[in-house]
């Protein structure tokens, strides 16, 4: 909660200013009451019209000054609150982009998102709220008590029965709501995880005519969503009857035993009337509480949440005195093993040793599951070994400048994400300040300059959400550029040529070997096409390095191998 808190304070100044205001807005407010008993009891009760006039004018002026204050409150607190939840959404995305794939995993995409909008939105309502309602409610319940009791102490009993009753009812309903609130905000996680996936497969549902089941699956986390709302805000709505009943029964007493006070002549019509106007403040007030308690209830959920991100420390950290960067980019697996983290069964990784070397392709085979995209994304450290090490020029990476590493290696992943943008932005996110020439050298390495250039704007094509305006093919090429750009000492392409015909390929690997001279490739495919040329090739299965050499020693060597040629290109080529 600290670490929410700690972001309002460039705040602070308007943060103070707010209250400040406020309190010309409650003082106003229970200024009128009086002056209005006082037009009653002297000016209408004698006919001095001047005095009402007076008066009148007197709380004209009053009126003005509160509006001032209430107004300037207003804008403090409305300017406190938007820029502190532009800090803390902020705040919370630099967070989100330090954690690792096992902080991501843990919190699942669905449930960050809905932490960095209904949860932040959340909070910052309940800041703009406090700064006038958590203010304005205690100075005009205090003070409309105080007042009261200036005017007839004996009457002003009636608060010491209504209000203790009044304070057990709103305990008792707010201790109820803030679980409930709780409930809520998963469900919206739920909902959004659902709408999420639909609209990512929206291809898939509609291939599989799966939009009835869809609708099931939406229908459910709808219906639960709604089931937890309507419990939170049916019992928040009893605050409500509660407090129309506590004013309603404090008026009642308040005028009967009043009126017997005026017909005894120990009060006055006028002070009846200001009484009857402070008892309505202070209850008034007690409604501002009541509904700032269960936005405060579920703020406080949302904060939890918030702080649980906040709190969140990641798995994979830089060293404090970082040994550099790679410099050749050579990569050595040393007796390497990894399990995920709350996994059960084996390892996915059992003492694995490779060396890639600079200027050298390392192949990558194994069939699905058997540890290949986890051997390589231990390069980056997007995880660490459970067992063993990895080093990039002989230094092991969890020493080295984590940032340094990563700018080093240029991965290209199995699923191609495009960015919103041009093609040319798309390759330039590999390296920002690339040039115009580094950009072209790149997409030709990559076999995308011909279709690039065949587009109407070129390089200025905007691509479309996730690239849906361009072929599998394109995507993966445009993803291979913009690795390249970088011009990464360790280029790791990772079944990223699955979707590009066989002659393509071939001009791919010919231009790669071009442009990646004198520094490391490792490539990981399933199609024997695409490692057949590879200095080493190595094939893992359950986590293994079952065999290793060239294509033609493997033909030779391993059964395992043979068979995977075998079921690819046929008996006669073994």
């Amino acid at each position: 909660m600290r670490r929410l808190f700690s972001y309002l304070k460039p705040y602070r100044t308007a943060a103070i200013a707010a209250p400040l205001l406020m309190l010309l807005e409650v003082a106003a407010d229970l200024i009128q009451p009086k002056m209005m008993a006082g037009i009653v009891d002297i000016g209408i009760a004698n006919r001095d019209l001047a005095y009402v006039y007076r008066t009148g004018a007197g709380m004209i002026g009053i009126a003005l000054i509160g509006l001032i204050g209430g107004t300037g409150a207003t804008i403090f607190s409305c300017t406190v609150a938007a820029n502190y939840g532009k800090d803390l959404r902020g705040g919370l995305f630099e967070k989100v982009q330090s954690f690792s794939f096992a902080e991501l995993d843990r919190f699942k995409t669905a449930s960050l998102i809905t932490r960095l909008t209904n949860d932040v939105t959340q909070i910052q309502h309940i800041v703009m709220l406090s700064l006038r309602m958590l203010v304005r409610a205690p100075l005009l319940a205090v003070g409309g008590v105080m007042m009261a009791l200036s005017i007839n102490a004996g009457l002003a009993s009636v608060l010491l029965i209504s209000l203790p009753l009044l304070g057990v009812a709103l305990t008792l309903i707010m201790s109820k709501s803030f679980p409930m609130f709780t409930v809520v905000q998963k469900r919206i996680d739920k909902l959004n995880g659902v709408m999420r996936e639909n609209l990512t497969g929206a291809r898939v549902v509609r291939a599989f005519v799966r939009s009835g089941y869809e609708k099931d699956r939406f229908g459910k986390a709808n219906e639960g969503l709604s089931k937890a709302s309507l419990r939170a805000v049916r019992t928040v709505n009893l605050t409500a009857p509660a407090m129309m009943a506590a004013l309603n029964i404090s008026l009642v007493a308040v005028l009967w035993f009043g009126g017997i006070k005026v017909d005894f002549g120990t009060m006055s019509v006028g002070e009846v009337m200001a009484f009857v106007n402070y008892i309505t403040q202070i209850l008034m007030a007690l409604q501002m509480v009541a509904f700032l308690t269960v936005n405060i209830s579920r703020a406080k959920a949302s904060s939890e949440r918030l702080a649980e991100v906040l709190d969140a420390e990641s798995s994979i950290t830089g060293p404090a005195a970082p040994e550099g960067a790679p410099g050749e980019g050579k990569v050595e697996f040393r007796n390497v093993s990894f399990c995920y983290e709350g996994a059960s069964g084996d390892p996915v990784l059992k003492n694995v040793d490779v060396t890639a070397f600079p200027g050298r392709t390392l192949a990558i085979l194994g069939a699905t599951g058997s540890g290949k995209s986890t051997l390589v994304n231990l390069i980056p450290r997007f995880f660490d070994p459970t067992e063993g090490t990895v080093l990039v020029d002989g230094t092991d990476v969890r020493d080295m400048d984590l940032a340094g590493l990563r700018a080093s290696v240029g991965m290209v992943l199995q699923d191609p994400v495009l960015f919103t943008g041009t093609i040319r932005d798309n390759i330039m996110w590999g390296k920002a300040d690339a040039t115009d020439e580094e950009v072209t050298e790149a997409a030709k390495a990559a076999q995308a300059h011909d279709f690039i250039t065949s587009l109407p704007e070129g390089y200025d094509t905007v691509v479309g959400q996730k690239g849906a305006n361009l072929s599998g093919g394109q995507k993966q090429r445009l993803a291979i550029a913009r690795a390249l750009v970088r011009k990464p000492r360790v280029l790791v392409l990772d079944d990223s040529t699955s979707a590009i015909d066989m002659g393509t390929e071939e001009r791919l690997q010919a231009a790669l070997k071009e442009y990646m001279r004198g520094r490391t490739t490792i490539v990981i495919a399933q199609r024997i096409s695409s490692v057949m040329d590879a200095d080493e090739i190595i094939v893992l299965e359950d986590g293994e390095v079952v065999a290793r050499g060239t294509h033609h020693q493997l033909v030779e060597g391993s059964e395992i191998y043979r068979d995977i040629v075998r079921s690819q290109l046929g008996a006669e080529v073994v």
